[in-house]
């Protein structure tokens, strides 16, 4: 008797075993709407934040209907970095080990910063699934290594980050390889407009599943505020990761620049820190994952590219060293803890100009805990919104009018006058300011 309640949709019988083993027992929002209507052959935009189960959302029904008898490639899936790759790559290995013998679903890998001519060699026999990176996956069409014509199925996986690093061409080319009755999913956080053209050229009448959108991030994260006031921000996020002493914690910023740096500061201080972002080459960032997976680090800095195309497993805390100024962001960066079944805390370190996007933050229904470090431990404390409130009773205008129009010690003929032209002036100015 399976534990699994993915019984219900008509999947492989191995596939219940799989998620037996993994621990998915209840299907998430986003697998329950797209599941069903994947295995009818549906072609379906998927719009959700990391962390949903997406990937199970897609891969369930692709490893239901692959043909193992048939050694053709049957279907693509494609992932803007080699991490995310690895990741969907990974997840397709731990359910497959279950196949009957002589069902084996073949799958294979390509991302860049691999031996192409080794990779070539190994092609002789197709597999019958193909996950990687989009320019890679292109070069072994090009040479005439890769099959895709005989491809069912092509996924699309973050495909508003695929536009972010210019890949949307390659993606577009290798569909254009591939037969016009092709099912395709698309995954994408948001559905930007550089992207509305590539869904009508490949796509007749999707379906659209969003997930709700009150639920903006894992309702397992929780999402603390913690305010900097006049503090050091270097030396206060070294107190911060001593209170908090994580299993594993990712720190944001917003550029390389800043994440260099941050590094370097808290090695100064004698904290030995992973760093994930854009410049580092395949070879360092092979080298950085592998010591991450090793648990050789407590901490990593990071930019958003590992919001998005990293998944990091144990990830105990996040840390926004720095607010994004795309608050989309913020629920990728979130999404990195609170995996699965897991709970995770995100700390936002909140500059006093950053408030604009706290507010914007809770407009998008995230509910924020107000704590504060005090005597190097976390305490609750009042609620921002009370203490904003409070901050805005203001005195009387005419009041604070004469607050700052004083009299002068000596009067001078005409002063009536002036004084007068002075407190409209002034009256004018605090009006301006309340509005």
């Amino acid at each position: 008797m399976h534990k699994t309640k993915f019984t219900r949709f008509s999947l492989k019988p191995f596939l219940y075993e799989g998620l037996d083993h993994i621990g998915f027992i209840e299907p998430t929002d986003i697998q329950e709407r797209i599941i069903s209507k994947a295995l009818k052959g549906v072609s379906l935009v998927g719009q959700s934040q990391t962390g949903t189960g997406k990937t199970h959302a897609f891969l369930l029904p692709i490893l239901t209907k692959i043909d193992p008898s048939v050694m053709a490639v049957q279907a693509v899936i494609t992932a803007p970095t080699r991490e995310l790759a690895h990741q969907i790559y990974h997840e397709i290995v731990r359910l497959t080990k279950f196949c009957a013998k002589g069902e084996e679903v073949q799958t294979k890998l390509f991302v860049g910063g691999t031996d192409k001519t080794r990779t070539i060699e190994k092609l002789k026999v197709q597999p019958h699934i193909v996950v990687g990176t989009p320019g890679r996956v292109l070069d072994l069409v090009k040479e005439q290594a890769l099959f895709v014509h005989t491809s069912k199925v092509m996924v699309v996986d973050e495909a508003d980050l695929m536009i972010d690093l210019g890949f949307l061409e390659e993606v577009d080319r290798i569909a254009s390889s591939m037969p016009t009755d092709l099912q395709m999913f698309v995954f994408s956080a948001t559905i930007p407009e550089k992207l509305k053209p590539f869904l009508k050229k490949y796509m007749e009448n999707p379906e659209f599943v969003q997930v709700d959108p009150k639920q903006k991030t894992a309702k397992n994260i929780e999402h603390v505020l913690i305010p900097l006031r006049h503090r050091d921000k270097i030396e206060f996020l070294h107190h911060l990761m001593n209170a908090i002493n994580p299993f594993l914690a990712i720190i944001f910023v917003n550029t390389k620049t800043k994440a260099d740096e941050l590094a370097r500061q808290l090695s100064e201080r004698g904290i030995k820190v992973g760093l994930i972002h854009g410049d580092l080459t395949p070879r360092e960032r092979k080298k950085m994952m592998a010591k991450i997976r090793d648990l050789e680090y407590q901490y990593i800095v990071a930019t958003d590219l590992a919001s998005r195309g990293i998944d990091i497993d144990g990830v105990s805390h996040v840390i926004n060293y720095e607010l994004p100024n795309d608050l989309n962001f913020y629920i990728h960066r979130s999404g990195r803890t609170g995996r699965g079944e897991y709970t995770g805390t995100s700390f936002i370190i909140l500059n006093e100009n950053d408030e604009y996007k706290v507010d914007k933050l809770e407009n998008m229904g995230i509910q924020l805990k107000d704590m504060d470090l005090i005597n190097g431990e976390l305490q609750e404390i009042k609620d921002r919104n009370q203490r904003k409130n409070r901050r805005k009773r203001q005195v009387p205008v005419e009041k604070q009018i004469h607050v700052n129009i004083k009299k002068p010690k000596k009067v001078k003929p005409g002063y009536k006058k002036k004084q007068k032209e002075l407190l409209e002036k002034e009256r004018r100015k605090q009006l301006r300011k309340r509005k």
